[in-house]
């Protein structure tokens, strides 16, 4: 399973660390993910996601899932 969001679609950024000698290492930084079980009274059903925190404390400002889709759906 690929560590993504399944909202907002982050996965992990790749970058490079670089030396005092200016010597580059490759290097990922990876997504804070969690499993969170999320209530969309619209619909009144109970969705398992797996979210970025970020994800979830928009979603905790939003109100609702069918809110954040809407807002941040795949036609915005």
């Amino acid at each position: 399973m690929a560590r993504t969001c399944d909202l907002t679609g982050k996965r992990r950024q790749v970058g490079n660390l670089v030396s005092h000698s200016n010597v580059k290492t490759k290097t990922t930084k990876q997504v804070n993910l969690q499993t969170k079980r999320v209530y969309d009274p619209e619909t009144g059903k109970t969705i398992k996601l797996r979210l970025s925190v970020k994800a979830i404390r928009t979603l905790d400002k939003i109100g609702s899932l069918s809110k954040f889709l809407r807002k941040y759906g795949p036609s915005a």
